[in-house]
């Protein structure tokens, strides 16, 4: 054996443990606290793109931004039974925020109920 093969099989051995470590750690988190989260870094990264950070129009990319929009309407509406009133209704003024500031900072505004995410939860106006 060269001195090479140990390393190599240690490599993959610490990749399979990180990768077990990972499945732990994912098994530990009640299913409301990871769409809780999941919805808020889409928030987050929404608010980014429609240029709601600090050095707003920097980031501001409202093609990103409908994605993600859509992707966390979809997400909320979807769950919103099971993750219950609280939890649902945070989430849904966070979503209604950023679909207001991208009705805000497009050139040329969607019809109402026509904007990101607008087809899971009405006309946002």
């Amino acid at each position: 054996m060269t001195s090479d093969m140990p390393r190599r099989f240690s490599f993959g051995d610490s990749e399979a443990d990180a990768s077990a470590s990972a499945a732990r750690d994912l098994a530990e988190v009640n299913a409301v606290e990871l769409i809780s989260t999941v919805s808020v870094h889409l928030l987050s990264a929404a608010a980014l793109r429609c240029g709601l950070a600090e050095d707003g129009e920097q980031h501001q990319d409202l093609d990103e931004a409908r994605t993600l929009i859509n992707a966390l309407a979809g997400l909320i509406t979807a769950s919103a039974p099971d993750l219950g009133d609280t939890h649902a209704r945070a989430l849904r003024d966070g979503l209604r925020s950023v679909q207001l500031a991208f009705r805000e900072a497009s050139v040329v505004p969607d019809a109402l109920g026509e904007g990101p995410g607008e087809k899971y939860t009405g006309a946002v106006s």
